[in-house]
């Protein structure tokens, strides 16, 4: 239990998280760090078709989970742009299987832009659960 001197630092951040908050953490990182892979590496091989489709399960799951993480209002516009997540990745799927390859990666690049670099910083912010934790731990 963390008293209100505890405030601002890591032991008031770690208190509150959950296992889906770390389940859904964790699947960003993997996200974010197999998506620049797929980004740099070669591309329409078989490796990055396997690679592309573990990247797409996991991006689902990573926007899935979010809605199991809410707070007491229930759900924010965060969580719209979750169900964006879920349909731009339909879309990409869907170009990259109708070989339309230009519209696939402005497709995949934006929504890893969108979803997990531009996302990931704001989470980063002071008086948001990792922004708390990291700043916290930097001291």
């Amino acid at each position: 239990m963390c008293d209100d001197s505890d405030r601002g630092t890591v032991a008031d951040t770690t208190h509150i998280w959950t296992a889906t908050i770390a389940v859904h953490t964790a699947l960003a990182a993997v996200s974010l760090l197999s998506g620049a892979l797929l980004l740099w590496g070669r591309k329409g091989n078989r490796a990055h078709q396997i690679a592309a489709w573990g990247w797409v399960i996991c991006m689902a799951a990573v926007a899935g989970s979010s809605f199991a993480i809410y707070g007491p209002d229930g759900y924010s516009w965060i969580h719209g742009l979750s169900v964006l997540t879920l349909l731009m990745l339909a879309t990409g799927v869907m170009r990259a299987r109708s070989h339309n390859i230009a519209a696939h990666r402005a497709n995949m690049i934006s929504l890893y832009v969108g979803a997990l670099v531009i996302t990931g910083l704001f989470t980063l912010l002071p008086g948001r659960l990792l922004g708390n934790a990291l700043w916290g731990w930097l001291g």
